[in-house]
């Protein structure tokens, strides 16, 4: 019976996942890879502009002033909640100087108070 756990477990992680390449990440939903999600700073640099296949879908100007629509690429709900979750873990751990280890951490965590946790790396 452990081993049938065993492989489960395995074929749920690579259906559900959080894959990162630098700034880049993709979501895979139900073995489905959506992404590459990305940021880059504006050209002024007061801000981030977050993209979806290098389309840009919202902006952080500022902690009261953040933009982000991914509804025209028509993307599962769970894909959307969790490329959020993904993107603002990322701004406040960059904005905060958070270490990589925190910043997944925090990202653990808030994939798991949203339930996301099949997404969580652990």
């Amino acid at each position: 019976m452990q081993v049938f756990a065993a492989i489960l477990w395995k074929l749920m992680t690579r259906s559900h996942q959080i894959r990162f390449e630098g700034s880049r990440f993709w979501v895979v939903h139900r073995r489905r890879e959506y992404g590459p999600f990305d940021y880059e700073w504006s050209s002024d640099l007061y801000g981030v502009e977050l993209t979806y296949r290098g389309c840009k879908f919202g902006e952080f100007c500022s902690e009261a002033e953040i933009f982000a629509d991914l509804s025209e690429f028509k993307l599962p709900m769970r894909v959307v909640q969790v490329a959020s979750l993904v993107c603002g873990c990322q701004l406040y751990g960059m904005l905060n100087g958070l270490s990589d280890v925190q910043r997944e951490r925090m990202l653990s965590e808030r994939l798991h108070e949203h339930g996301c946790s099949r997404f969580a790396s652990e």
